[in-house]
C-alpha cells in the first residue's frame, strides 16, 4: 500500500484488543459478551491457552501503559520497511523502556504475496521454541531472497539454522501446518475490525495504516504516554 498514513478513530479496535490482550484495569478494554462467544478472553491471555502464543510474539512489559498491535505480512514490502527502518528505534525508545507492549498479529495476504502464509507458519512454529523475534528479523532482512521462490521452505530452514533452532524442533510443526489455525484466527480477528492492508497498527483504540515514519509514531506514543501517566 502507499507510504502515506492515515489515523482513524476506531471503536471497533476494542474488539480486536479484546481478542488478544489480557484484561487490565488501565487498558480501557471492556468485556463484550457477544465477542466472548467467538473467542473467550481467558483463552488468549498470557496465562491462558498457549496455542495463541501471545507471550512468545510480544515484547515489553505486560503492564506497560500502552499496547500496540501490529498486523503484518512477512512478504509485504511496506512491512519490511517498517521492520528495518522504524521498528528498531521503537523497540529501543518505547518497548525496552517499559512504555509499550508490542504484539505481532499475522495478516498474510496470499492473493498478493504467495509465500506470506508459509513465512508466517515458519515464524509461529519458531515462536513455539521461543525464537519468534530472531526469525521475525531474519524473515524481513532476507525477504528479497525467499519472497520470489516457488518453494521457499528449504531457504526458510536455513534461517532456522541462523536463529539457532534445531530443524527437528520446527519440521513437525511446519509439515503438519501446526499453526495454520492460529494464523486464521489472527487474520479473521483483524478483518473484523476493518484491517484490509499491511502494515496496520492498533494503538490504544485507533488505527494507524501504513509504514508510518518514526516521527509520527513518536508523536502518537508520547502523547498517549503523557496522558496515561499524568492521570495516575
Amino acid at each position: 500500500m502507499p507510504k502515506r498514513t492515515v489515523i482513524l478513530s476506531a471503536s471497533a479496535a476494542v474488539l480486536l484488543a479484546f481478542f488478544f490482550l489480557s484484561q487490565r484495569g488501565d487498558s480501557g478494554v471492556r468485556q463484550n459478551p457477544a465477542a466472548a462467544d467467538t473467542m473467550p478472553v481467558e483463552s488468549v491471555t498470557d496465562t491462558g491457552d498457549t496455542s495463541y502464543l501471545i507471550a512468545e510474539r510480544s515484547k515489553g512489559k505486560v503492564d506497560a501503559p500502552i499496547t500496540v498491535l501490529e498486523m503484518s505480512d512477512f512478504q509485504c514490502p511496506y512491512c519490511r520497511q517498517h521492520a528495518i527502518e522504524t521498528w528498531p528505534e521503537l523497540d529501543r525508545l518505547y518497548v525496552q523502556t517499559g512504555k509499550v507492549r508490542w504484539i505481532f498479529i499475522n495478516f498474510p495476504i496470499p492473493q498478493l504475496h504467495p509465500n506470506a502464509t508459509t513465512a508466517a507458519e515458519f515464524a509461529m512454529c519458531s515462536a513455539k521454541v521461543g525464537k519468534f523475534w530472531p526469525v521475525h528479523d531474519l524473515l524481513f532482512a532476507h525477504q528479497d531472497v525467499w519472497a520470489p521462490l516457488k518453494d521457499p521452505a528449504p531457504f526458510l530452514l536455513t534461517l532456522a539454522d541462523s536463529a539457532g533452532i534445531e530443524r527437528s524442533a520446527v519440521l513437525p510443526c511446519l509439515t503438519n501446518h501446526g499453526t495454520r489455525e492460529l494464523l486464521q484466527r489472527d487474520a479473521e480477528g483483524s478483518a473484523q475490525v476493518g484491517v484490509r492492508s499491511t502494515p496496520t497498527f492498533i494503538i490504544e483504540g485507533g488505527l494507524l495504516r501504513g509504514a508510518a515514519p518514526l516521527a509520527l509514531f513518536k508523536g502518537i506514543l508520547d502523547s498517549i504516554y503523557t496522558a496515561k501517566t499524568q492521570s495516575h
